[in-house]
């Protein structure tokens, strides 16, 4: 099985720390961040992997050497002449991701005790586009889904901004959801992404797409997910695991 790794971010939210390395190698529970994540990735069974770098990325390179890529084929989607941002990352990776089967998306900067084999085989590649991970959590943006869970639109609970291409979209009909940073999508995705170039965000192409193609939620009650991409963020997710 296939999995793509977003590690190319600028890590801001960490600074100091990210001044010196990138995002990826920021340590969590006593390892980086990417070895965590590779570890929960191997373990469920994905075997190739391809990890997007930018910020400091020659010692992401480094670090896979290092650790022989933990016994994995892995492949280096190069943005370090420029950033891509998670649309445009993942189609320049299109190349290794291509194929028949499904594969999995995943933000380096996401903790989760998300069960990503239940999350792999939710996806129904025969109906829809991609499959997202999905929780209550708390935010000030949520993707809106229809009673079947199929996206519909976009909303910013803090500034009123509302994002959808339907017709006479009435967000308050819809169930707002935190997406988790864990995503996973038919190969086909790369085909409805022709008219899109350069730096783009998945989340905004989701939005677009979403009118012709399913996009579905596949939404865990009770579920722990952390963005730990923020100094105060990594530390709340450090107190919470070590509970666990």
């Amino acid at each position: 099985m296939k999995a793509m790794i977003f590690a190319a971010g600028l890590g801001t939210r960490l600074r100091p720390l990210t001044d010196t390395i990138p995002k990826a190698l920021a340590p969590f529970s006593g390892k980086p961040m990417l070895e965590h994540l590779i570890i929960k990735l191997k373990a469920a069974g994905f075997d190739e992997i391809v990890i997007n770098i930018h910020h400091l990325g020659d010692q992401i390179i480094d670090f896979l050497k290092a650790n022989d890529n933990f016994g994995l084929i892995v492949h280096i989607s190069d943005e370090r002449g420029y950033l891509l941002d998670t649309g445009g990352g993942l189609k320049q990776a299109a190349s290794f991701l291509t194929g028949k089967e499904p594969f999995l998306v995943h933000n380096v900067d996401i903790i989760s005790d998300a069960d990503l084999v239940a999350l792999y085989n939710s996806h129904n590649p025969g109906v829809s586009l991609a499959t997202l991970l999905v929780s209550e959590r708390v935010t000030s943006r949520y993707l809106l889904f229809d009673k079947e869970d199929k996206l519909c639109g976009w909303r910013n609970r803090e500034t009123g901004e509302i994002k959808s291409h339907f017709p006479d979209f009435s967000p308050n009909k819809y169930n707002g959801y935190a997406f988790g940073g864990v995503h996973v999508m038919s190969p086909e995705i790369f085909g409805c992404m022709e008219e899109w170039t350069g730096k783009f965000s998945i989340i905004d192409f989701y939005i677009s797409a979403c009118v012709k193609k399913r996009i579905t939620a596949h939404f865990v009650p009770g579920i722990s997910i952390f963005d730990i991409g923020s100094n105060d963020s990594l530390e709340a997710a450090q107190r919470r695991f070590k509970l666990m």
